[in-house]
């Protein structure tokens, strides 16, 4: 049969008269229309950094797309790492989820003057900078065409330099970071003389065996993702993944190689600034799972005299509990308030929360020179989850976690008094909104290490703020004595605007201050006198706001949308909300097509589920599917989709509590007056491209559907999905019944699957969609399947963003707006 190619209109116009496209190929990327165009590519708000001194801003502006052609380019794929072998920089962000943002633009701002100094940025793709402890200068990578560069900026002057003869190893991460004040750094290199990359001549040296001699133990799908396949897999991992640390002196340039080389996945700097912690991966090198899960050395390198101490030799953790953690140290971590002390945890249940022990996990405490016995200074209940530090050794905060009953909690307590029980801070579910006191801010000391901010008896606390009417975020005062809080600032309730961080000057803190209709932008906040009467929840301290940044508004068309929180219940009595966004032109009572994006999420229990996340007060910024509003549609966004029950079995349920939650959302938009309930699309990504496709099969609530990236046949997540615990053969007819691949003969009504090619997210590979295209085509449904070139889990390129939205727009237009 000869295919011919064919454009999408005519693809889709063939579709919409009932006949099944064979999968018409597109000549080349398609375009939404230029009103939605001008509005995707507009340039994103920048992201806000207060130094640690309390001095300056840094403003940081990332690129909106890259092109195809940068995403395109070659990579390997290393045991959960892509790497573009030509300058040896990462082809994915840490998570695995895209191509790491460019940053297009940097200026720093006095806070005292508001005097705005602009960075002039080399040539290539600038990543993120990090401050000195002094504030007094910034480091960035920068990557060109056959290497991975490190600058130096100074904060006072914006000039940057580049530090020559230094080739970053940025692989594993931890890649450049300050030791002590603002002089020196410690950095991963690419080793000396390291010669050619290992080469099998193009031609493959053997089959990918691998075997199991019988032992029991789950592995889980999301520990696989990229991992190696060969012998000379193994070898590229090991080449490229090899560093070599090094002490540069920013004043003068010098470049210092410490210690030998080695495979360096986290390398982390005491408070002294001598002692290095760094975990080091050894063969051999498994094929099931990716590096975090490899065997690995722990030790501390003295930089001062290349020295190593061993820790610990952990084995390859291919057979961690889902959900578990390994057997053994870990969370390796430095005290703050010490010169060099180890912390770290050990699991006392073989880290399955299957069982059951009084307490799971123990806390131990090793001291410099590190060959003593370590101290045991705490036990916990639950899943220990890591240690704050104050400036006051006496005072630190303890956090663990259950996650079977989603619970967090806090103590405070004296790590050298370990038989002293802890005062309990915080004991509460883990999904609580409305109650989160909110987190410990923190300060950076002269020699670079992070410790709980505190003046006097009093810590603060920054937080969401949520409520009933949206989140109005706050800064908290909390009385280590009393353990009470009281409320210095809160959002107004008519705009969105987070605490960013303290000024040098006492009494004066930074603020992040926008609103439907102003764009970000920084406040210069200085703290009152108490207010007399004080209403519960609002700001107790009166405050004064002067701006300090003036950043405009990029598309000044978008402010003509209108955005309202809608609050309703479910079926069961479940308080649910959504944020209804009108077109611009709309008319009170009109009722229009609309689409219906959600991701469900699950909770432990009702109450936190119908708690409202997200501020309505926001300014308002278009992501693909947004831009249908510029094409005359109503949005019902961030519909609340939760899967209530006991993390153990509340996936028994989960279609039931699906539908329920969608026909909850239609009938309150529709009652509203707003929405046409025949013309109502759906659409999803990831875990709500499965929750799109499952509706579409079961429901007759919408007119057309459109998944993206999603997972359709949860056997191949064998182990668990989402929250769901239990294996495919402990609960098959949970598996199969969340899975829209096993109803295909159900799904007539239209569904767009659109996936990236290279989608590395476990369980969300590329064979998802296809196969479920495959399926729904076989049973005669209408469908349509878009794969992206070079695109990970999250869409990255412009040309592909542009694909998506055009592809969007016309399966609604053709489906949702326009359905006879």
């Amino acid at each position: 049969m000869l295919i011919r190619r064919t454009s999408l209109a005519a693809a889709i116009a063939v579709a919409s008269f009932g006949l099944l496209a064979a999968g018409p190929a597109l000549a080349d990327y398609a375009k939404p229309p230029e009103q939605l165009l001008k509005v995707l590519k507009a340039p994103p708000p920048p992201v806000p950094s207060v130094d640690p001194s309390g001095q300056r801003l840094l403003l940081t502006t990332a690129q909106t797309y890259p092109s195809i052609a940068r995403v395109a380019q070659p990579y390997l794929k290393l045991a959960g790492v892509r790497l573009e072998p030509k300058n040896r920089s990462r082809h994915d962000t840490p998570g695995g989820y895209g191509i790491p943002a460019c940053v297009a633009d940097f200026s720093v701002v006095e806070i005292a003057s508001g005097k705005t100094t602009p960075v002039t940025l080399p040539q290539g793709c600038a990543g993120g900078a990090q401050w000195s402890a002094d504030g007094r200068h910034f480091a960035f990578q920068n990557a060109v065409a056959d290497s991975v560069q490190l600058w130096v900026g100074d904060a006072a002057t914006g000039q940057v330099k580049q530090v020559p003869g230094v080739q970053l190893n940025p692989i594993f991460g931890s890649t450049v970071q300050w030791l002590g004040g603002s002089n020196n750094l410690l950095v991963k290199l690419v080793p000396a003389n390291q010669g050619a990359a290992p080469s099998n001549g193009g031609v493959p040296t053997g089959p990918d065996a691998q075997e199991s001699l019988g032992s029991s133990g789950e592995s889980s799908t999301y520990e696989a993702r990229d991992t190696l396949t060969s012998v000379h897999d193994e070898k590229l991992f090991a080449y490229y993944g090899a560093s070599q640390l090094a002490v540069v002196d920013t004043a003068s340039g010098q470049v210092r190689p410490v210690g030998s080389a080695a495979i360096f996945n986290d390398v982390s700097a005491a408070p002294d600034g001598v002692h290095v912690l760094t975990e080091s991966i050894k063969p051999p090198f498994s094929h099931a799972v990716t590096y975090q899960r490899f065997a690995n050395d722990v030790a501390v390198l003295d930089i001062s005299s290349g020295k190593s101490t061993a820790i610990a030799s952990l084995p390859l953790a291919d057979r961690v509990p889902v959900h578990g953690v390994p057997e053994g140290p870990r969370g390796f971590d430095w005290r703050s308030t010490d010169p060099a002390t180890l912390v770290y945890a050990e699991a006392l249940d073989k880290g399955d929360w299957k069982v059951t022990v009084p307490h799971r996990d123990r806390v131990l405490m090793l001291k410099a020179p590190f060959n003593g016995k370590p101290v045991e200074i705490a036990r916990t209940a639950q899943r220990f989850e890591g240690l704050a530090w104050s400036a006051d050794p006496a005072v630190s905060f303890l956090f663990e976690n259950d996650e079977n009953r989603h619970w967090v909690q806090t103590r405070i307590v004296d790590v050298d008094q370990p038989k002293k029980a802890g005062r309990l801070l915080w004991d509460m579910s883990s999904d609580e909104l409305y109650g989160d006191p909110g987190n410990l801010v923190f300060k950076r000391l002269p020699n670079g290490a992070a410790v709980v901010r505190q003046e006097g008896n009093f810590v603060f606390l920054r937080g969401q703020g949520a409520s009933p009417q949206g989140d109005r975020p706050f800064l908290d005062r909390l009385d280590l004595g009393s353990l009470k809080s009281e409320r210095l600032f809160r959002s107004d309730a008519d705009a969105y605007e987070q605490f960013l961080g303290f000024s040098n000057t006492p009494g004066r803190y930074l603020t992040w201050h926008q609103s439907v209709m102003d764009p970000p932008n920084a406040f210069v906040r200085q703290q009152g006198e108490a207010v007399a009467a004080a209403k519960e929840g609002e700001a107790q301290f009166a405050s004064t706001a002067t701006a300090l940044t003036t950043l405009t508004d990029p598309t000044p068309e978008v402010r003509q949308i209108k955005k309202q929180l809608v609050t309703y219940k479910r079926a069961d009595g479940v308080d649910l909300s959504f944020t209804l966004y009108t077109p611009p032109g709309y008319k009170e009572g009109q009722r229009v097509p609309a689409i219906l994006y959600a991701y469900p999420a699950d909770f432990a229990n009702a109450a936190q589920a119908g708690q409202v996340s997200g501020s309505q007060q926001t300014f308002t910024r278009l992501q693909p599917y947004r831009l249908m509003l510029l094409a005359g549609y109503a949005i019902i966004d961030n519909a609340s989709f939760p899967i209530v029950g006991d993390p153990k079995t509340a996936y028994d349920t989960y279609l039931e509590q699906l539908e329920a939650d969608a026909k909850a959302a239609v009938d309150k938009a529709v009652d509203m007056g707003v929405v046409d309930r025949n013309r109502i699309g759906v659409t999803g990504h990831s875990h709500g491209g499965l929750m799109t496709a499952n509706l579409i099969a079961h429901t007759n609530l919408f007119k057309a559907g459109v998944a993206t990236s999603g997972s359709y046949n949860k056997t191949f997540t064998p182990f668990g999905f989402q929250n769901e615990r239990r294996s495919v053969w402990q609960a098959q007819d949970v598996y199969l019944k969340a899975s829209p691949f096993f109803y295909a003969d159900k799904i007539k009504l239209p569904l767009l699957l659109v996936h990236g090619e290279d989608d590395a997210n476990p369980g969300t590979e590329p064979f998802q969609s296809r196969k479920l295209y495959q399926a729904i085509r076989g049973n005669g449904g209408t469908t349509r399947l878009v794969m992206l070139p070079n695109e990970p889990h999250w869409y990255t390129a412009l040309e592909s963003n542009e694909q998506l939205v055009s592809e969007m727009l016309n399966w609604f237009d053709t489906y949702v707006k326009n359905a006879r």
